[in-house]
């Protein structure tokens, strides 16, 4: 009886290894999107080309005047970098409070994800790279853009 109550214990610890394992393996955070974006030096290095794009564009730098770059610029790393899956964490306003009032159109949210095509195009991004990007973004265009 005690072996048989042996191997029964043995094989429930095997199998809860397993299924932890498992557990494990799917809660992992994918960071391929981080990884395929060079990490936070690669996407650092999209946002310094990105912001200065936006602080210049004609048909959005109206809204980008009470900006601080540099705080503008890290804000924006590690947003990216966050929805990236990379280790980063964005703590800055949530999309509807920093944009609340701003009366941004579909027009000027579409200005503002050609820039950063262009940036990411600058540095070399494969568009399968940008899309996956750009697909993460979407959906802050809801509390961006106004009704």
């Amino acid at each position: 009886m005690q072996k048989y109550f042996r191997i029964f214990l043995s094989s429930f610890f095997f199998s809860v290894a397993l299924l932890t394992n498992a557990t494990a393996q799917d809660m992992k955070k994918d960071d391929s999107l981080y990884q395929d974006l060079g990490q936070r030096e690669g996407i650092a290095k999209i946002v310094a080309d990105f912001v200065p794009m936006l602080l210049e564009d004609s048909r959005i730098k109206q809204f980008f005047t009470k900006v601080k770059k540099e705080e503008f610029s890290e804000h924006l790393t590690n947003q990216f970098c966050e929805l990236a899956g990379g280790p980063c964490r964005y703590t800055g306003k949530d999309m509807y409070e920093a944009h609340d009032g701003m009366k941004i159109g579909n027009a000027q949210f579409n200005a503002v994800a050609e820039d950063l095509q262009m940036a990411m195009e600058k540095n070399n991004v494969p568009s399968s790279v940008a899309n996956r990007l750009v697909a993460k973004l979407a959906p802050m265009q809801r509390p961006i853009v106004s009704k």
